[in-house]
Parts: structure tokens; C-alpha cells; sequence
């Protein structure tokens, strides 16, 4: 029994021996790390003195164009000349000009020789009676336009043929008006429309029904002044799409 017991003990302890131990990790002492360890990879050391800024320096205004592609499209002012539309201009001016080189005539005929033949105000300076009726005219004309560009009207006129006392009261005839216009931008004075010439032709009533057009109060300024508003309206607002007046003798001689 007891050499048993001997033999069986001896085997236990060298079992025993052929164990693994293992040790927790949390007694276990730390790892020396290489001393590469937790350096910076080739190319993304930081630059000593480098002052890190991400706000944007300075910044390029961007100028809004149109489709057509240029800066000067972006102001309906600057556009190519004749390129403004007649909608999108408001009228600060209207400036007429009549200018005394052109001849007065007071002859009581049909088709008097002249430039001005008006008879309805009373024996004074035509040229400025002339140059009042268009100028309140054409003011007329353009007051309901209302664009963005601010723009003058300027006028010159060639002709202005009202009827004499002997047409008005017998034949009748035509209001034969023509003038040059121009619109220019209000503040740099620069052309915005090409110079054209105008022809206002009207119509000018004579014998009875003269009589009673007066009688309602159509007299000749009165038919003029509003024939010639619309005829300038038209003219900005789309130019060239009114049909001049055709005549006939009359009319032709009324433009010599």
C-alpha cells in the first residue's frame, strides 16, 4: 500500500509540471512599443511656420449675363444700340426742337409754300406755337410707359402743315407732319435707338364737317395733339410697324 501510494503521487507531480499556467493579461507588465510607433507617414509632416487658413482670401464677384453671353447684357442700357425695347423705357424728357431755319408761310391758299402752316392760334411765332403742340403731344404720348430704363426723347421737326382758313372751311386736306426722333439714355446722353424720320399724316377735316368737329370740340390742335401721341407711342413701343398714311395730290404737294 504504501510503495502504491508513493508511486501514485510521484506520477500526479510530474503531471502537474507538464501543465500551462496562464497569467491574467491585466497583471501582465506593458508592451515596449518600436520607436517608430505613431509617426507621421513620408509626406504628411507638418510645415513649421505654416499658418493654417481656410477662409477664402478674397472673393471674384460674379456678374449675371444673359443668354447672349456679354456683361453688357446684363444692363438694359448698355445693350447695342436699337437692342432696348420701347416697354422696357420710361421717359424722363421729351425735347423738341423746331429749328427757324425752316419757313413760315401765312399765304391764305390751298396748298401754301412752307415748312409750318398753322393758323389756329393767334398771328405770333410759330416755330413756338409749333414746338408747344408737338411737345405736349409726344409728353402725352409716352407718359404710360414705365420700363426700367431711363431714357430721353429727343425730336426734331421737318414739317408741320395744318389746313389755311380757305381749306379748313371748303376742300379739307391733310395734316402733314413729319419729324426725326432719337432715345437716348438719361444720364450718358447715348443714343439707345438709331435717328429715323416719321411721317404723321392725318386726315384734316374741311367745309360742314370742320364745322362740326369744332362744334364738339375736335379742332385741329385737338385731333393733332392726339393723333401725334399715339403715332409716337407706337413708334417706341414697336418701330416701324405703322402703315404711313397714302395720299393722294393733295398729300404730295403738301410735302413740297
Amino acid at each position: 500500500m504504501t510503495l502504491r501510494r508513493l508511486f501514485l503521487t510521484a506520477l500526479g507531480c510530474s503531471l502537474s509540471a507538464c501543465a500551462t499556467v496562464d497569467i491574467p493579461s491585466r497583471n501582465a507588465p506593458f508592451e515596449t512599443l518600436p520607436e517608430n510607433y505613431g509617426a507621421v507617414a513620408q509626406g504628411y509632416q507638418p510645415i513649421e511656420g505654416a499658418d493654417l487658413n481656410l477662409q477664402p482670401q478674397s472673393i471674384t464677384p460674379v456678374i449675371a449675363v444673359d443668354a447672349l453671353g456679354g456683361a453688357e447684357y446684363s444692363d438694359p442700357a448698355r445693350r447695342p444700340l436699337g437692342s432696348v425695347a420701347g416697354s422696357d423705357m420710361t421717359i424722363t424728357k421729351v425735347n423738341v426742337r423746331v429749328p427757324l431755319t425752316l419757313k413760315v408761310s401765312e399765304a391764305n391758299r390751298y396748298i401754301p409754300q412752307g415748312d409750318i402752316v398753322w393758323r389756329e392760334d393767334p398771328l405770333g411765332n410759330r416755330h413756338m406755337q409749333v414746338q408747344e403742340i408737338v411737345k405736349n403731344a409726344l409728353e402725352a404720348g409716352v407718359r404710360p410707359l414705365s420700363g426700367p430704363v431711363q431714357a430721353e426723347l429727343d425730336v426734331e421737326v421737318l414739317r408741320f402743315h395744318a389746313l389755311t382758313q380757305k381749306a379748313r372751311y371748303t376742300t379739307g386736306g391733310v395734316h402733314s407732319i413729319a419729324f426725326t426722333m432719337v432715345l437716348r439714355d438719361a444720364q450718358t446722353g447715348e443714343a439707345l435707338t438709331e435717328v429715323r424720320e416719321v411721317e404723321a399724316d392725318l386726315t384734316a377735316y374741311g367745309g360742314r364737317r370742320a364745322l362740326v368737329a369744332i362744334a364738339e370740340g375736335q379742332t385741329q390742335k385737338v385731333r393733332i395733339t392726339g393723333f401725334l401721341a399715339k403715332v409716337i407711342q407706337q413708334e417706341i413701343l414697336s418701330p416701324g410697324s405703322r402703315t404711313p398714311r397714302r395720299g393722294g395730290l393733295i398729300q404730295a404737294l403738301n410735302k413740297l
